[in-house]
């Protein structure tokens, strides 16, 4: 059987991060910019970045609604920070002036944009993540939290109180970004779940 290929939503964001990571957890990756591109990877990454940038780059280049089918169809993602964000269902404090997240409504979750604060409240740490058998180090850069799961979410870490990583089906999201540190095991749960 062949790797899955995996795109990276590479519209703005910490793409290259994300490539590696899942190249190092076996998986073929390669950047989406275009809709033949998402047409052509069987899961996708949404990196952090800023949500409201990256909602607007979606509909710019015309891959918001695409995206929207292929997550409802159950095309599998994961999405880290800004991706947590987008994934959403319902996304509290989402912007102002016409510049707002959008969301994709791939997780049936509330998620609050920069919760743990501004850029000067970024902050590390380890934590629990369900299913793994020690700590993952976490690092939160205006992070957002889950105020509310569906019945059908899984929560998988907290930290602070707030749910910061959960997952739906083949759907996984988590607040702080994997991909700056060491650890792959994070990008290999979303693989092996393809």
């Amino acid at each position: 059987m062949s790797a899955p290929r995996i795109g990276v939503l590479a519209l703005q964001g910490d793409t290259r991060e994300h490539l590696a990571a899942l190249r190092e957890a076996g998986a073929s990756a390669a950047t989406v910019r275009r809709l033949d591109e998402l047409q052509a990877v069987d899961a996708l990454v949404i990196p952090g970045g800023e949500s409201t940038t990256m909602s607007h780059l979606l509909r710019e280049f015309e891959l918001l609604e695409p995206l929207r089918a292929r997550l409802a169809e159950g095309m599998p993602a994961y999405g880290s920070c800004a991706g947590m964000i987008l994934l959403a269902s319902e996304i509290l404090d989402a912007g102002a002036d016409g510049r707002q997240a959008v969301p994709l409504k791939g997780i049936d979750m509330t998620v609050r944009r920069n919760a743990f604060g501004r850029q000067v409240d970024s902050f590390e740490g380890d934590i629990a993540f369900e299913g793994l058998d020690s700590p993952v180090h976490a690092v939160f850069i205006r992070a957002p939290w889950v105020e509310r799961v569906g019945p059908d979410v899984e929560v998988l870490a907290e930290a602070a109180g707030h749910i910061v990583a959960v997952r739906q089906a083949k759907m996984l999201a988590t607040a702080f970004h994997p991909e700056m540190t060491g650890d792959r095991r994070i990008h290999k749960l979303f693989v092996d779940m393809l």
